[in-house]
C-alpha cells in the first residue's frame, strides 16, 4: 500500500514504521479517544485496551474469535519485531475503541467495536528470532507428544499470535485483515482458526457454552478476582519482564460427530460423566454440583473412571486453569462429510504444572478420545499490557 492511499488516515503506514514514538502519539493512539467520543452513540460496548493485562484473556469470551499465528519473514529480528508490535498496538488500539485504524480503507467498519480485543503472543521461535532466547519463559515451549496427537504442521507452531474476538462478525473480519495487511511485510501468516460460540441474545449472559456434540463446555473455570490471578497471570519472579502477562496453549481438537451421532443418550453421559440436557454431573442434579467420583451403584462408579470430567478434574490446586473454547464447522476436505470441533484454549502460568498433567491423563484413558483428535497445537507467551499510548505491546521484553 502506498502512501497515496491513506488521505483519510493523516498518517501512512510507511511513516509510522519510520517514524519516531512522536509520530505514534500525535496521531495514532492518543487521538483513538477523541475520535471516539465525538461519534453518535451506536450502543456497541468497548473492553478498554490499556491495562496491566491484555484484554481478551479474561474478557467474558466473545461470540466469535479468530486465532491467528504467524511467522517472521526470513531475516528480520528485532528492530522489524518491534516496528510490527508497535503497529499493532497503535491498530488495536484504535479498533477496539471503534476508531478506524490507520491507513483504514474501509473505516465505516470499524464503528461498531461490539466488544472487539486483540490479544498478542510470541512463540518459543520467537524469541530466538528477535535474539532474546535467554528471556523465554520456561513453558512456553512445545507440548511433548502425546498418544492421541494427530498433529498437523498447517494448525500448529507459529512466532506470533493473533487472537481477535468481538460479538459482531463484520467487525472481527475487518480488524483481522487490517491487522493482517499492514504487516505483510514484516510476517506471513503460518494458520488461521475462526470459532464462534452463542450469538449475543440467543441465551442468558454468563451461560455455559455449547460445544457441537451438545454438551455444555467450560463448567470448571477459576472465579475473577484472586483466584484468577493466582492460576493465570505471572508475577514476573523468573523474568521481570513477563509480570502481568500469561501463557496460552491452543489445541485444535477435531470431532467424529457422524459416531458420536449413533450413541444414545446414556452412553453420551457416562462418556462425559456428566447429563448432555443440564450439565449436571451424574452424581448431582445441576450444573455446578461438584462430582463425586467415590460414589458407586452397586459397587459400580455412578461417573465411570475413564469419563471424561474424571480425567480432565483437577487433582490438585495447581492442575487449575482458564479454559476457552470455540467450535469450529469448516468446509470439510474431500473424502469428509464434515470437519468440526472445537478450538481449545488454556490460560495458565506454568503450562507443566498445570495443563500438562492434565493432558497426560486425558492422553492415557479418556473415554471421549473415541471420537475426539487433536490435530493442531501451539503455545505462546501472552506479555502484560500497555497502561498508556506512549507503550507497545511487548516492549518490556525489549528492554
Amino acid at each position: 500500500m502506498s502512501d497515496s492511499t491513506a488521505p483519510r488516515s493523516g498518517l501512512s503506514r510507511r511513516r509510522l514504521l519510520t517514524g519516531s514514538a512522536a509520530v505514534l502519539g500525535a496521531a495514532g493512539v492518543g487521538a483513538a479517544a477523541a475520535s471516539a467520543a465525538s461519534r453518535p452513540d451506536h450502543h456497541s460496548p468497548t473492553v478498554p485496551f490499556f491495562g496491566t493485562h491484555q484484554a481478551g484473556v479474561a474478557t467474558a469470551p466473545q461470540a466469535h474469535a479468530q486465532f491467528l499465528a504467524l511467522d517472521l519473514r526470513p531475516g528480520l529480528g528485532a528492530d522489524e519485531a518491534m516496528a510490527l508490535l508497535r503497529l499493532w498496538t497503535t491498530d488495536a488500539a484504535r479498533l477496539t475503541a471503534g476508531t478506524p485504524a490507520l491507513a483504514d480503507t474501509e473505516p465505516e467498519l470499524a464503528h461498531a467495536p461490539a466488544r472487539l480485543t486483540v490479544t498478542v503472543g510470541f512463540g518459543p521461535t520467537f524469541f530466538d528470532r528477535v535474539g532474546r532466547a535467554d528471556r523465554r519463559p520456561a513453558s512456553v515451549t512445545p507440548l511433548p507428544p502425546l498418544r492421541i496427537d494427530r498433529l498437523e504442521p498447517r494448525w500448529s507452531g507459529g512466532d506470533l499470535l493473533l487472537r481477535v474476538g468481538s460479538d459482531d462478525p463484520v467487525t472481527l473480519a475487518h480488524a483481522v485483515r487490517v491487522l493482517g495487511k499492514n504487516v505483510r511485510t514484516l510476517a506471513t501468516l503460518r494458520w488461521s482458526q475462526r470459532g464462534f460460540r452463542h450469538a449475543v441474545g440467543t441465551h442468558p449472559s454468563g451461560q455455559t457454552m455449547r460445544n457441537l456434540m451438545g454438551h455444555l463446555d467450560g463448567t470448571v473455570n477459576p472465579a475473577p478476582g484472586p483466584d484468577l490471578d493466582g492460576l493465570v497471570w505471572h508475577d514476573g519472579t523468573a523474568q521481570p519482564w513477563f509480570a502481568g502477562g500469561t501463557t496460552m496453549v491452543v489445541r485444535r481438537i477435531r470431532m467424529l460427530l457422524d459416531t458420536w451421532d449413533e450413541l444414545d443418550p446414556d452412553a453420551r453421559d457416562l462418556t462425559m460423566g456428566r447429563r448432555q440436557d443440564n450439565g449436571a454431573p451424574l452424581t448431582g442434579t445441576s450444573e455446578h454440583d461438584e462430582p463425586d467420583f467415590t460414589r458407586t451403584r452397586e459397587g459400580i462408579p455412578i461417573i465411570p473412571a475413564n469419563a471424561h470430567i474424571a480425567r480432565a478434574h483437577a487433582r490438585t490446586p495447581a492442575e487449575r486453569f482458564l479454559r476457552q473454547a470455540y467450535n469450529y464447522d469448516d468446509p470439510p476436505p474431500p473424502g469428509r462429510t464434515s470437519e468440526a470441533g472445537l478450538i481449545f484454549v488454556a490460560y495458565q502460568r506454568d503450562v507443566v504444572e498445570q495443563f500438562l498433567p492434565v493432558q497426560r491423563r486425558l492422553a492415557e484413558a479418556d473415554a471421549l478420545n473415541t471420537w475426539t483428535t487433536p490435530i493442531g497445537s501451539a503455545v505462546f507467551a501472552i506479555p502484560p499490557g500497555v497502561r498508556s499510548d506512549d507503550e507497545y505491546l511487548g516492549q518490556t521484553l525489549f528492554e
